[in-house]
């Protein structure tokens, strides 16, 4: 028997022109007559949490029974139909971090911070700011070790001052970030997808190398063709598919991007768009995690989180089916039916966007399934009904099959005001192979997940 399979080491980078661009998984990277379940290069987990302030419309997102998801999803749903194999819809959780604390009413605008460690942040305006040790970063300490960025944290709000008072004593920073590595240390969320881009791909360039390359309207892939023609003739039919299939996707983002920066149309009056982004919501969303499932494909990182907006915000969504609602006052609704449709048409607008991301990540193949198949994606808020700030039966979803250790297809229902979040975030921590007795304001795990 001839084995002429070339076998590539997962790790491998193209170098030139100070670009280093990883390669998303090929059959070239599994040694010849290796199973797949045994070999080095198996597909590694991968983790994204996205957070939205303001809660949910209620009476359009909890299905009516427990168990298997109903023929027709509700409203806010609808747009993860095509992944229902792989959706776990949560209901009855208690977000008993993002509370006031005793005595206090208002403080739960600013505290965006406890979504993903479950802890109350600390009253604080000046710089001795302190939350928790959020389940991304935990999960980066494990599973991003061996990756060019152990984890991306992006925004598509600008998020302004990082510091200064935001309201009712508490620190800016609890709303313009949902990722800290310590409970001390608050992790900036990328606005600007220029800069994320150029974090992923160039390595090993100067500032001004890469300024120089965008005047020229250079791809970082022009420096390294000769390398990419060479590994072509080396490898299988397949795997020039999927080598062709990701060069495609850098080169559709750079164009993009390249328009992004070009852009001189005027931000809208209500809400300050900085130079560079895109001002479309719609547009600058989906290139976030455009470049967020190129880097999972090329193994760049595998934990990202993503923050919708920030607490108060008032922007407005031209693309929904609501476009004139302001995000935050149509989340005081007063219990009128309108506001409140109005408010879920918002919230849906917002999950096709989650389902934008997890249709990327499913059509991208990898080994023996896709990127989706191999990923655990979260998606919550921290309070229910907005109106009058309960942040009990908060909506959380999970998405992806995490290889295998994830089943989908259901809606768990937990006894209202009985279940704290920081038990899911413990549950979603064991399923990373990360065992610890509790985080935040936990109490237990979560059956059934």
């Amino acid at each position: 028997m001839f084995l002429t399979k070339k076998h590539l080491s997962r790790r491998t980078l193209l170098r030139g022109a100070g670009v280093a661009l990883g390669l998303p998984l090929l059959d070239s990277m599994f040694p010849a007559m290796t199973a797949l379940a045994q070999a080095a290069a198996a597909p590694p987990r991968r983790f994204f949490a996205g957070f939205v302030p303001h809660g949910a419309a209620p009476g359009y997102w909890v299905p009516e029974k427990e168990g298997a998801l109903p023929a027709e999803l509700p409203f806010t749903w609808k747009p993860l139909e095509p992944f229902r194999k792989n959706l776990t819809i949560l209901t009855g959780l208690h977000a008993t971090s993002s509370e006031p604390p005793p005595g206090e009413t208002g403080a739960d605008h600013w505290v965006a911070a406890a979504f993903l460690c479950a802890d109350k942040p600390k009253k604080t305006a000046g710089a001795d700011v302190r939350a928790g040790h959020t389940i991304d970063q935990i999960i980066a300490e494990k599973i991003g070790r061996e990756t060019l960025l152990p984890s991306v944290e992006m925004s598509v709000e600008d998020p302004g001052s990082g510091s200064s008072n935001c309201g009712e004593g508490y620190s800016c920073v609890y709303t313009n970030t949902i990722a800290w590595a310590s409970p001390t240390t608050p992790l900036p969320m990328e606005l600007n997808p220029q800069v994320v881009f150029e974090r992923m791909f160039g390595s090993g360039s100067t500032p001004e190398q890469r300024v120089a390359r965008r005047e020229r309207n250079q791809s970082i892939l022009d420096s390294i063709n000769g390398k990419i023609a060479s590994l072509r003739s080396e490898i299988s039919v397949p795997d020039r598919s999927r080598l062709d299939g990701f060069t495609e996707n850098v080169r559709e983002i750079e164009r993009r991007l390249q328009i992004a920066a070009k852009a001189t149309t005027a931000a809208p009056e209500d809400f300050a768009v900085p130079p560079g982004i895109p001002q479309s919501f719609d547009e600058h969303i989906k290139l976030m995690f455009d470049l967020l499932a190129l880097a999972y494909q090329a193994d760049l990182t595998r934990v990202g989180t993503l923050l919708f907006a920030r607490d108060l915000t008032g922007r407005r969504y031209p693309l929904s089916d609501s476009p004139n609602s302001g995000f935050h006052g149509v989340s005081h609704h007063g219990e009128d039916p309108a506001l409140i449709k109005e408010l879920s048409k918002i919230n849906q607008y917002h999950v096709k966007m989650v389902a934008y991301f997890a249709d990327k990540l499913a059509k991208i193949e990898e080994a023996d399934g896709t990127l989706l198949d191999h990923s655990l994606l979260l998606y919550g808020s921290n309070m229910g009904n907005p109106n009058q700030h309960l942040h009990y039966d908060v909506p959380h979803v999970l998405l992806g099959g995490n290889h295998g250790a994830m089943k989908g297809g259901r809606h768990i229902a937990y006894p209202s005001k009985t279940i704290p979040t920081g038990n899911l975030l413990l549950s979603l921590l064991d399923q990373f192979d990360i065992h610890q007795d509790s985080i935040g304001d936990s109490t237990g795990r979560l059956t059934s997940l």
